[in-house]
């Protein structure tokens, strides 16, 4: 079986790409249709792992490669055949700061006890910094971003029924979906639902009953993830990208009136959900184990520990391998069974200390400064194109992305290969909006790296 595997992988590779690539070229409508692969697959992750490490307790168990990299195989020789008559940017804006985060966080491999585990989470940020280059100069043509609330719709709603399927099929309590985890769910749903949310507030071109059901998926999703953070966040999601879309007054009159129509819609379905769930979020809230917050505690103080004895940190994805004996970091942790050689402790739940400890407080501080180098350029595409049929995006965004970095502070799913791909692909977004939307493209295509 597992032979079958790599021969499927391996003719994918080598003889699906480049005949993909030959139809595209010949047949530009299919362009869509991959682009639409290269964000599904993001949701439903069909890969394989080289020399992989399942048991381990880390942000990467494997050299991954699937699907995803698949279809961006063929979006990238896409961008390269197309050059000549469609420019690109070989150093899209943010590439200097993500250069200095990968720079520092290979270097910490120097203080690496499990090279292989360090090498796994190097060529994931490699695939991901590539995704991210790829979608840029794929989206800075602006045909190509009338594409994206398509895929938006589509993934939600295949999102919805795996949930549902899970949830009264199956007899889950906490759905995940296709994701690993119920938390990956929760923020991979809470950006594309804003998505779907700021269009319906925000375009006249959106089908209204259309896009507030797609919404309503997400909105289910969430809940049924029965995630404390991640209700209460997808409601500051909500509230946000609702009173930025009541100031951002448009000049057509059916957008405006259906802004107060969906403002009196939206709590009346958000009231029928919690009826709905009302059983299944009280257990959650009312008997959630203490414990839980105990170990996260533990975890922190622990990743401090790492952060502050190593100036490069312990090494980049050894967290997992370092949280355990012999090595004192967790001393202070009690084990439930201490007779129980195979008992292991976990990682700890914030990806901002999860970065210092494998990689230095100056590497934080790096990965911070990109994460709001990219929120505050989407500020700048809001005020910049906020009369323009895509304002949607950034309105939706400037919602999504501080609650996403919100939720990094709780949990480190940004680093589950979902989301890290999802969050690329918002940064490619963002970079590509003043590219594509700008009328001085003489200009706009010689900005250069940031």
């Amino acid at each position: 079986m597992p032979d079958i595997k790599y021969l499927i992988f391996f003719s994918c590779l080598f003889l699906g790409v480049p005949v993909a690539t030959l139809l595209c070229v010949k047949f530009r409508e299919l362009e869509k249709y991959v682009l639409f692969l290269t964000l599904f697959f993001t949701c439903e992750m069909v890969d394989i792992n080289f020399f992989s490490m399942e048991n381990y307790r880390g942000t990467s168990k494997g050299f991954e490669f699937g699907m995803v990299d698949i279809s961006l195989c063929i979006l990238f020789s896409l961008v390269i055949i197309q050059r000549r008559e469609r420019k690109i940017i070989k150093c899209p804006p943010g590439t200097a700061l993500y250069g200095l985060y990968f720079f520092f966080s290979v270097l910490s491999i120097v203080n690496a006890d499990k090279l292989l585990y360090s090498s796994f989470e190097v060529s994931k940020m490699v695939r991901m910094y590539l995704y991210y280059w790829t979608l840029f100069n794929f989206l800075i043509h602006k045909d190509r971003l009338q594409v994206i609330m398509p895929c938006v719709a589509v993934i939600i709603i295949y999102v919805f029924f795996s949930v549902i399927k899970q949830k009264y099929v199956g007899g889950l309590f906490q759905c995940a979906g296709p994701f690993p985890h119920q938390n990956s769910l929760v923020m991979y749903m809470s950006v594309f639902g804003m998505l779907a949310l700021s269009y319906l507030l925000n375009s006249r071109h959106a089908n209204a009953w259309f896009w507030f059901f797609v919404f309503g998926m997400s909105a289910v999703c969430i809940v049924a993830t029965l995630s404390r953070a991640g209700m209460a966040l997808f409601v500051l999601n909500v509230l946000i990208v609702y009173s930025v879309s009541l100031l951002n007054r448009s000049k057509h009159a059916v957008v405006r009136k259906r802004k107060w129509a969906i403002g009196l819609l939206l709590p009346i379905g958000g009231l029928l959900v919690l009826v709905k769930a009302y059983d299944s979020i009280s257990e959650r809230v009312l008997n959630a184990p203490q414990e839980s917050t105990m170990v996260r505690v533990q975890l922190a103080e622990a990743a401090v520990k790492m952060a502050n004895d190593k100036w490069l940190g312990v090494g980049l994805n050894n967290f997992g391998h370092k949280i355990n004996p012999p090595y004192e970091y967790s001393s202070h942790i009690p084990m439930a069974n201490p007779n129980d050689p195979d008992e292991k402790n976990g990682l700890v739940e914030t990806v901002y200390l999860m970065v210092a400890a494998e990689a230095g407080w100056h590497t934080l501080a790096i990965f911070l400064l990109l994460l709001f180098y990219f929120y505050f350029k989407n500020i700048k595409n809001y005020f910049r194109y906020r009369r323009s049929d895509y304002a949607y995006i950034a309105i939706a965004l400037m919602a999504a992305l501080i609650c996403m970095y919100l939720q990094s502070s709780l949990e480190w799913v940004l680093k589950q290969t979902n989301n890290f791909y999802q969050l690329m692909f918002l940064f490619a977004l963002i970079a590509a909006i003043p590219f594509s939307l700008s009328t001085n493209k003489g200009r706009s295509l010689k900005e250069g790296v940031a």
